[in-house]
């Protein structure tokens, strides 16, 4: 999996629903930092 591929493609969603980090977590039970993060393609493993 391109997890910048993926980072873009989230971010490119929740722009297109205008949703800021924070409410895209909250509506999926996550954190406004964790929504950053996917969107970053940073993952702690």
């Amino acid at each position: 999996m391109d997890k910048q591929k993926t980072g873009a493609l989230i971010r490119e969603a929740r722009i297109a629903k205008n949703y800021t980090q924070s409410e895209l977590g909250d509506l999926i039970g996550v954190s406004n930092k964790a929504v950053s993060r996917w969107e970053n393609g940073v993952s702690h493993s």
